[in-house]
């Protein structure tokens, strides 16, 4: 329905069928009402100080424990920092920051299910092993070739984001001539390549901050409900990012108001998965939507 100049392909040709449930670890989970995922980033230099679980597993069953207790039904773990400019992550280091917290985890919380937030298939792979259920990739199996074929092998649900670049380059890469159709063709080309290697379930990631400018985001944001012609579940993550803290002059940590205001438009507008560092105002948010719309 939205192909670029000179394309013919239609994106409603590529996309999987209408899609209600994920079957993830022999449970049918149903997205017919919105769900929380709660950001556990075990980094040092993620651009939220709050959501850092890096120095000790304490730190990490503190952060989990309150993340599920305040309503997160998945917790995201990441051992790599995407945010803008990030430094580099050794594979063995993204593995020591996130194969013990996974563990810890699953065993402790079996009900809850596990994200990992990496692009590297070495990493997914350990981490389902280890009791993980989703993989999260920032680059839709753009930067790590064997992505794709691996989380094929697993038969895990795939969250494919968009995103240009790298995290070291992407704000560098903006310049689109139809940002919204060029990113529903680049999940209609993903899709097709999906079903190829027998990948099932998917979750959709519109990227927001992800080689985007302000204007853009909100640009998108208010065109949210085009990605349903993917007909696939819808993650929105733009939980204090700078986004937000940007149009109102604040830092990431005063971003939380600002957070809520957005979320609740996202859920109105169709998302299915909100991305967050602070579940119990999310929580909230939730609560309320559901009663509007109950």
């Amino acid at each position: 329905m939205f192909p670029l100049p000179g394309k013919s392909s239609k994106i409603e040709d590529k996309s999987f069928p209408q899609k209600n449930t994920l079957q993830i670890d022999g449970r049918l989970i149903s997205w017919n009402k919105p769900q929380l995922m709660g950001i556990v980033n075990l980094t040092p230099d993620s651009f939220f100080e709050g959501s850092r679980a890096e120095k000790s597993m304490d730190k990490v069953i503190e952060l989990a424990t309150s993340h599920i207790s305040n309503g997160a039904g998945i917790l995201d773990l990441g051992g790599y920092s995407s945010r803008p400019g990030a430094a580099e992550v050794s594979l063995q280091e993204e593995i020591d920051r996130v194969i013990p917290a996974v563990k810890w985890i699953a065993s402790n919380f079996p009900d809850i299910l596990i994200s990992v937030d990496t692009f590297r298939s070495r990493v997914a792979e350990e981490a389902i092993g280890s009791g993980a259920h989703i993989i999260n990739d920032i680059s839709a199996g753009d930067l790590d070739e064997e992505m794709i074929p691996t989380v094929a092998k697993l038969q895990v649900p795939y969250i494919a984001m968009h995103m240009r670049g790298n995290p070291q380059n992407m704000q560098k890469k903006t310049n689109y001539s139809d940002i919204l159709g060029e990113i529903l063709y680049y999940f209609a080309e993903k899709l097709e390549q999906f079903k190829k290697f027998g990948i099932k379930d998917v979750i959709i990631d519109p990227g927001f901050g992800f080689a985007k400018t302000l204007e853009q985001n909100y640009f998108l944001l208010r065109n949210l409900r085009r990605f349903e012609t993917l007909s696939l579940p819808l993650l929105v993550g733009i939980s204090r990012k700078s986004m937000i803290s940007k149009a109102l002059e604040v830092n990431a940590g005063e971003a939380l108001n600002g957070t809520t205001a957005l979320n609740m438009f996202a859920l109105c507008h169709g998302a299915n998965i909100l991305r967050v560092h602070d579940v119990k105002e999310a929580n909230e948010t939730l609560k309320l939507y559901n009663t509007l719309y109950s």
